[in-house]
């Protein structure tokens, strides 16, 4: 049975060294890619035997303890530290004064505008604080106990200003939260087809539907999220020798080297950064701290190794939030449910400070609200706006899990119009598999796909037609337990990112990504990538793609990441992008040993390089039992003692790779929900996916990282939910009011396959890290609402409780999310104008 799209396991030849360490050729052994891995990784990860950074104890290592302020929004008047700095083993407290220049500015990479308003976001402000959180002094200690307690000894005199907190009333500018500023509003990004000439007008399509079709109108709130990772941030400079070192808790060692080299004056050939194992980051590591650049400032003004590690609260508190949208939506469509315009309105919450790509994440989920649906027209703006709470950036998905829930949603709202069920009113107008390639009403073209064979696998395991009759009995009988069925149909694009798009949305980066592959003496690799794991698997998956492409043993190869000497070239690890796009840079690197091989193996068996052949690990000349292995080539290269001439003795390659598309990974999501009407309780009865994200190298990592992520979107539809009091500050900060879902909280998921391989790349891989968190909010909101739809509910806020569960049925609107203000009116055109999308500027478009 051929294995996800793959060709079937098959036996190859490949070399080994036997008991006396000569090197010999094995019988036939398994194929890697396509094959259950256990991950290399695990041994040390799950036995703490590895190094995470708050394991590092460097000889005279100072302790660093953050004072930080209560107040969302207030005027630091003095601050006295004398009581502090007489304590027990404190050797410094210091201020942003005291810091000054020296700790450099966070920077924001993606400027989704050229007129964005944005405020400096030094690391340690010295005047006047944005958000409860904030840094105001940091203490140094010879212990981090001793820090700690000499921190609540730093006595700061604040002046409370006035705070925004609500993202609509921000909009208005009626409180500033940067009163210098003059405004709240950051970016007005937007996207018109009719104007890019991807599609029609969709003013005109909305007008055409009010006459004679269907309009449909809805709000939908996406709350403010926390990434909770397992491993809370932690940082250690060593400014003691002429490099200085950072070790970090991060995805994005590159990065934090680039970044910290263009704000503090150190050139970028003295800093070295390490990214140890790495406890879990979701895209909450995917940022340039504060934290990080107030220990790198404050090790290098003390001249010792400094450590900081925040604790669970301060994490919550302060490492970046995500989502938080407020979203308008307008379909049109005919009578008969055919789509034919969506516009999309957005209110953005960035928080106190535009991070990193924080502007750029709704950017990318305007690509996405058009989803796997043929809409001839389409029209989005956002407007992004500063409020008084912890800033936001990328959360597992980054922009494709909001723009997902919002047009599924929309899709149901569709079918109960139109009176059909709704998987009906998706196939109905998405696009039909001997369609692709399809170029999107955005200008993006998904390279393949087939959303029907998914979705009619996801409807088997699922038993979709039964559970539908469930239904309708337990509706004809009055049932106070209601059944309801969620649907989920969704694709991203992924694989971040083709470098041209990119500079065409103002993003400060590329998308390539770099690899090497060495091949040792004693026949074993070293593999060098800079794509920097977090959880993922690399070091298996890797080890896999390598072993089958140089037919060497798995055990033999060696991952190597995350540490910016040892891996000098690399753009790090989120957006899916590790395999479809750090793998396949592997791939190249890996043929190119190959090619290096072919003349030195050609030379060695005295055989013209046109009649080799390699295959399984091993150069034979063509139509004879004459060969030798990789390893014995390597052997030969080290020693050079019989060498062709004018070649050099390395087999050594790197490579680059830039990805020429996006990758569109996509899946049908169904959840059966029981709803208690009496009480709003629900219960999850079923849930069923079957996911298509191309070849796949290893479906154990594969299954792990979907259960993750439907987890993660099952709690925000569920659970999870960032919480401000009317002063601004974090009720939600401690697991106790954050409700974080164990397994006791969940249930066993079904899961299932089936594969379009990408064409851009000769892996075929799409990735998967964010599939499960994008497609599984929708699919159990749509089946909440879907119980109690008869009811008169046609939408229940994020987080479903049983609260709200109860009154949306028990009181028209009170557990929807059209309170409050009205969404502000998108000035035609904005601040910006309409942006220039992928493929507009000229035929090399994303994916042309």
């Amino acid at each position: 049975m051929p294995l996800h799209g793959l060709p079937q396991h098959r036996p190859c030849r490949a070399a080994r060294r036997g008991p006396g360490g000569d090197l010999v050729t094995t019988a036939e052994v398994e194929r890697e890619v396509g094959r259950d891995r256990r991950r290399k990784e695990d041994q040390r990860l799950i036995t703490g035997r590895t190094r995470w950074t708050d394991n590092l104890t460097l000889p005279g290592m100072l302790h660093l303890a953050m004072v930080r302020s209560p107040f969302a929004h207030a005027r630091i008047t003095s601050i006295d530290t004398s009581q502090a700095s007489a304590a027990t083993n404190v050797v410094a407290v210091l201020t942003g004064a005291d810091l000054g220049e020296s700790q450099g500015v966070n920077i924001n990479a993606w400027p989704i505008t050229p007129d964005q308003v944005a405020p400096t976001h030094l690391p340690m402000p010295s005047d006047r604080v944005a958000f409860a959180g904030e840094t105001v002094a940091v203490v140094v200690a010879r212990s981090a106990a001793e820090a700690r307690d000499a921190a609540e000894l730093v006595d700061v005199e604040y002046e409370e200003l006035p705070a925004v907190l609500d993202l609509k009333e921000a909009a208005a500018d009626t409180v500033l939260a940067h009163p210098d500023l003059g405004t709240n509003k950051s970016a007005l990004w937007r996207f018109d087809s009719a104007e890019a000439g991807t599609g029609a007008s969709v003013d005109e399509a909305i007008e055409k539907a009010r006459g004679d079709g269907i309009v449909i109108e809805r709000e939908y709130r996406q709350q403010r999220l926390i990434p909770a990772f397992m491993e809370p941030r932690s940082v250690v400079v060593d400014p003691t020798s002429e490099q200085l070192t950072m070790w970090t808790s991060t995805q994005i060692p590159h990065i934090v080297r680039f970044a910290l080299a263009a704000t503090t004056g150190v050139p970028e050939s003295k800093i070295r950064v390490i990214a140890p194992d790495v406890g879990g980051g979701f895209g909450g590591k995917l940022q340039t701290t504060p934290e990080e650049w107030i220990t790198w400032a404050v090790a290098r003004r003390l001249g010792k190794p400094v450590k900081y590690t925040e604790t669970r609260s301060e994490s919550l508190l302060t490492a970046h939030h995500g989502r938080d949208q407020w979203q308008k939506l307008t379909l049109a469509a005919e009578k008969d449910g055919t789509v034919t315009g969506l516009k999309v309105e957005l209110l953005a919450d960035l928080g106190a400070y535009v991070s990193l790509v924080g502007g750029g994440v709704p950017v990318l989920g305007a690509f996405m609200f058009n989803a796997i649906y043929k809409f001839p027209s389409y029209q989005f703006n956002v407007q992004t706006v500063l409020t008084n709470k912890t800033w936001t950036d990328a959360y597992r998905g980054a922009g494709r899990p909001e723009a997902t829930f919002a047009i599924e949603r929309l899709m149901d709202e569709l079918a109960a119009e139109v009176g059909v069920d709704p998987l009906q009113i998706r196939e109905q107008n998405w696009i039909k598999h001997e369609e692709f390639p399809f170029t999107s009403v955005c200008g993006l073209q998904y390279d393949s796909g087939n959303y029907e064979e998914a979705t009619a696998k996801a409807k088997e395991m699922f038993g979709y037609d039964e559970l539908r009759a469930e239904q309708r009995e337990r509706r004809e009988r009055g049932d106070t337990v209601q059944l309801g069925i969620g649907i989920s149909t969704f694709t991203e694009m992924c694989g971040l990112a083709p470098s041209r798009v990119l500079g065409s949305l103002d993003y400060g980066a590329g998308g390539w990504e770099h690899a090497s592959v060495r091949m040792l003496a004693t026949g074993k690799v070293e593999v060098v990538t800079g794509a920097s794991a977090h959880g993922q698997g690399h070091e298996t998956a890797f080890s896999q793609i390598v072993a089958d492409r140089l037919g060497v043993a798995f055990e033999d190869v060696e991952v190597l990441h995350g540490d910016t000497q040892v891996a000098p070239k690399g753009l790090d690890t989120y957006g899916s992008r590790s395999l479809a796009v750090g793998g396949e840079a592997l791939v190249r690197a890996a043929d190119k040993v190959i090619e290096k091989a072919k003349p030195i193996a050609a030379h060695l068996l005295e055989a013209s390089v046109d009649d080799l052949e390699f295959a399984g690990g091993r150069f034979t000349v063509r139509g004879t039992d004459q060969g030798m292995a990789i390893g014995e080539i390597a052997l030969a290269t080290f020693t050079a003692h019989n060498f062709p001439e004018g070649v050099e003795p390395s087999l050594d390659s790197d490579a680059t790779y830039d990805p020429e598309n996006f990758s569109f990974p996509h899946g049908t999501h169904l959840c059966a929900m029981e709803v208690d009407t009496e009480t709003g309780a629900l219960k999850m009865r079923k849930y069923v996916c079957v996911d298509d994200i191309g070849n796949i190298v290893n479906p154990l990592i594969v299954s792990g990282q979907v259960h993750g992520g439907l987890v993660q979107g099952i709690a925000q539809a569920l659970w999870e939910e960032a919480v401000y009091d009317d002063s601004g500050t974090l009720v939600s900060g401690s697991f106790v009011d954050y409700l974080l879902p164990t397994a006791a909280d969940t249930i066993s998921f079904e899961t299932g396959h089936t594969t379009s391989p990408a064409t851009a790349h000769s892996l075929g891989a799409k990735g998967v890290g964010e599939a499960g968190t994008i497609a599984s909010t929708p699919a159990v909101v749509n089946a909440v609402v879907d119980a109690v739809r008869h009811l008169g509910v046609n939408d229940i806020q994020m987080p479903c409780t049983p609260e709200r569960v109860w009154k949306a049925i028990n009181g028209p609107g009170a557990g929807g999310p059209t309170e409050g203000a009205a969404m502000p009116h998108f000035e035609a055109g904005g601040a910006a104008g309409n942006q220039e999308m992928p493929g507009q500027s000229s035929t090399e478009g994303a994916g042309a």
